[in-house]
């Protein structure tokens, strides 16, 4: 646990993979999953006399990323070439943007617990292209090579050092991962690797302006490990620095399995990289007239999806922010919402869909209830058809077989008995079954009633309306005045 001596101050690194349907520097096609070196030109890896052709889609996508955050974009920006050597880059360099990047300042606004409003700066974002993947556990004693993803093109998100929690390091990865999936310009696909996180994590005490030294911890690959990662780091740094010692510049790697940091090397600085401009690719010029085009194209996000749900369909702030924060979720309530009443949808999407969902360990892509089939349920509750009770024994039929609800409904005979005639008549079977009931409720024992409601509903399998069930047995039970 952190002594709360100390402040811990966060900075984020995104990298993440743009959507398009080839490479930032080449014509490979970028599609997940294929065999080992199979989407691999000539360009990928750095054959002689081959140079990089910039594809305008990877460029478009950056520029829709940086409006989507509110932030500048540059009409003039510049290639650089970042230097250093490694098995999974080829060329010796990455293809990088150092001091001139498309996109410039921009913000990211946290709902955090209690109300609490963070708003975390972004440096900039710049477009480079992606290494090779090594892998270490293909061979007992050699690492083999990937390169199907050399050129694949990155977007670099610096944040400023903001972040004085996990938690919100945590959130703002959330939040991010959000925006890009709702602009369409990454998957934020975590386990694949096509949203990776790099943290610099420093810590000084509670007052202090100057920053700690700082320590950076490469490719956290999921949101929980981030939050944990952090803690554990920043746990490591309070204890070298409250026995006396010094901490390094490094970066580190977090094992999960022994919840622990590991020194993978000294952090370099920019001399060590060597930048200087790229000379086979010329300065990116754009036009005012280029960017506003794109910006005409940018859908609803996050925050203004929320604010939509809560002014024109009264959902809570906290549902709204639930069903907003996944974009597919948001599309599924969408549709749902046109066929049932946009509260009921919400309460039934948010506890019974994503709990048998989560308990499945599937996504909302994958649920076996369409929305169709769970607006058609919802408006059966509404139209007085069925009770909650009955349509939740649907849906869970529904979740199996993947029915429509009319089509169970039928099949398990399961409706709502409503008619008053009909209800009567049970109500008086169940009386005349317990006449030593019926006299001690109306001698003054009027807890009873819930005992006749309960027989009443077993005789019905559920299926009889309560309202109606009360009435009827208010009508056929009064209670004797005491004597």
């Amino acid at each position: 646990m952190l002594s709360k001596d100390w402040e811990i101050v966060i900075g984020l690194e995104l990298h993440a993979q743009i959507i398009s349907e080839s490479k930032a520097f080449s014509s490979s096609s970028t599609k997940y999953g294929s065999e080992p070196n199979t989407q691999v030109s000539y360009v990928d890896v750095a054959m002689p006399g081959m140079l990089p052709v910039l594809n305008s889609e990877c460029v478009r996508q950056i520029i829709k990323t940086g409006l989507g955050l509110g932030a500048e974009i540059n009409l003039y920006s510049v290639f650089d070439r970042k230097n250093y050597f490694y098995q999974d880059l080829p060329q010796g360099y990455q293809i990088t943007q150092y001091t001139h990047p498309i996109v410039g300042q921009g913000v990211v606004h946290l709902e955090m617990p209690n109300d609490v409003q963070k708003v975390v700066r972004i440096t900039r974002i710049h477009l480079e292209h992606d290494a090779a993947k090594s892998l270490y556990d293909q061979h007992p004693s050699e690492i083999l090579v990937d390169f199907n993803r050399t050129n694949v093109g990155l977007m670099e998100i610096v944040s400023e050092p903001d972040m004085r929690s996990a938690e919100e390091a945590a959130e703002f990865v959330k939040k991010m991962r959000a925006i890009l999936r709702y602009l369409g310009t990454c998957d934020g696909n975590m386990e694949n690797g096509s949203l990776r996180c790099d943290a610099n994590i420093s810590l000084r005490k509670f007052g202090a302006e100057k920053f700690g030294t700082r320590v950076e911890l490469k490719n956290i690959n999921s949101i929980k490990n981030i939050a944990k990662a952090i803690n554990i780091e920043a746990g490591r740094q309070a204890e070298i620095l409250e026995s006396g010692g010094t901490l390094t510049q490094e970066t580190r790697l977090f094992d999960p399995d022994t919840n622990s940091t590991k020194s993978a090397r000294d952090k370099e600085s920019a001399l060590d990289y060597r930048y200087f401009p790229d000379p086979d690719l010329l300065p990116l010029v754009i036009t005012e007239e280029y960017v506003e085009e794109i910006r005409k194209s940018l859908p609803m996000l996050p925050d203004e999806k929320k604010k939509s749900y809560v002014e024109q369909m009264n959902l809570t702030p906290y549902d709204a922010s639930a069903i907003v924060a996944d974009k597919d979720s948001s599309v599924y309530f969408d549709e749902l919402a046109k066929v049932a009443e946009p509260k009921l949808a919400a309460n039934w999407m948010l506890s019974e869909l994503f709990g048998r969902l989560n308990k499945a360990d599937l996504d909302i892509n994958e649920s076996p209830v369409t929305a169709d089939n769970f607006g058609a349920l919802l408006a059966l509750i509404t139209q007085g058809v069925i009770s909650g009770k009955i349509a939740k024994q649907i849906f869970d039929i529904m979740f199996v077989t993947k029915e429509s609800p009319e089509v169970i409904m039928a099949r398990e005979n399961l409706r709502q008995i409503g008619g008053v005639e009909e209800i009567t008549g049970v109500v008086k079977e169940v009386l005349d079954a317990h006449p030593e009931k019926v006299q001690e409720y109306r001698s003054g024992k009027d807890k009873l009633f819930g005992f006749f409601v309960g027989q009443i509903m077993q005789k019905t399998r559920g299926q009889a309306d309560p309202v109606a069930v009360n009435k009827v047995l208010h009508e056929l039970l009064p209670v004797s005045p005491p004597s």
